[in-house]
């Protein structure tokens, strides 16, 4: 959508009004909602996300954030209220694979995605052409079992000074520090090479084939301290058979990864995802 709009994202316990709670408060101040999404779960949660015009209300994002404020305290609501016109910032961090990453910046340059790079950080050199052909600025980070934490705690600090709105891991190779997780909690996104929870680890093409299976896919999840275990975005897959061979199978995998956390990434950064029990809502 290329208008300028108002994201306001919410969850809470379940009951009568909510809708009609927060289509009040907008239509008062005659607020066009020009999207709607609700579920109801049956763990007894409510999940909704409106998109607003923002020149259909009389105020800015600050003030219609105070206004709703007291409808959340009411209905005891996690929530946001975002600026479509505000971008997000996306770190991303790579090793030396490039397909995720190319697939990325040709759908950040032409504005397919709408996010800001302010860096890629590698603990390779190997994609520095790639990303500095970009404009982007590109860090090298190395990564060694005598440096590791001394390395991350670097790559914590890169995050924060360049504002990252989200980190994007585009097969970066390495398993990220519990504290990093926990600071960046639903702000970190993967991308596994495998249909989670089967197939984990380095080599899940290799295993895939001498099980003899029949669909290969992708994982597009956030990450948390346990490995491979986040919240699922996005998933894909694609059919292979007994002629196939493990390039094959990597071949046919790198279009699916690519895609998913291309679509991942979108729902994220349209906020259309809301994570409540280690599961997610995605409202696509």
């Amino acid at each position: 959508m290329n208008e300028r709009c108002y994201v306001l994202t919410l969850s809470c316990p379940d009951r009568v009004g909510i809708v009609a709670a927060v289509g009040s408060l907008i239509a008062s101040h005659h607020g066009w909602i020009v999207e709607a999404s609700h579920h109801s779960a049956p763990s007894n949660w409510f999940f909704m996300r409106h998109l607003v015009r923002a020149d259909s209300l009389p105020f800015g994002v600050d003030e219609f954030r105070q206004r709703f404020a007291h409808i959340a305290g009411e209905f005891h609501m996690t929530w946001s209220i975002v600026d479509t016109a505000v971008r997000k910032r996306v770190v991303i961090l790579v090793s030396k694979k490039d397909h995720c990453l190319a697939d990325l910046l040709y759908r950040w340059r032409t504005n397919e995605l709408a996010f800001d790079v302010p860096c890629i950080v590698s603990n390779h050199e190997d994609l520095r052409p790639l990303v500095e052909w970009h404009g982007i600025p590109y860090i090298h980070v190395p990564i060694s079992s005598s440096n590791r934490e001394a390395a991350f705690r670097h790559i914590d600090e890169l995050c924060t000074s360049h504002g990252a709105d989200v980190v994007v891991l585009a097969r970066f190779m390495q398993v990220v520090p519990q504290a990093m997780c926990e600071k960046y909690s639903g702000k970190i996104i993967n991308i596994h090479h495998s249909f989670l929870p089967s197939f984990v680890g380095s080599r899940p093409y290799h295993h895939a084939w001498e099980r003899g299976v029949k669909l290969i896919g992708a994982t597009c999840h956030y990450v948390t301290a346990e490995l491979d275990a986040g919240p699922i975005i996005e998933q894909d897959v694609v059919r292979v058979d007994h002629a196939d061979s493990v390039e094959d199978m990597v071949r046919l995998g790198r279009d699916v990864e690519k895609a998913v956390l291309a679509r991942g990434l979108q729902y994220h950064l349209e906020d259309r995802v809301l994570v409540h029990d280690h599961r997610t809502i995605v409202f696509t």
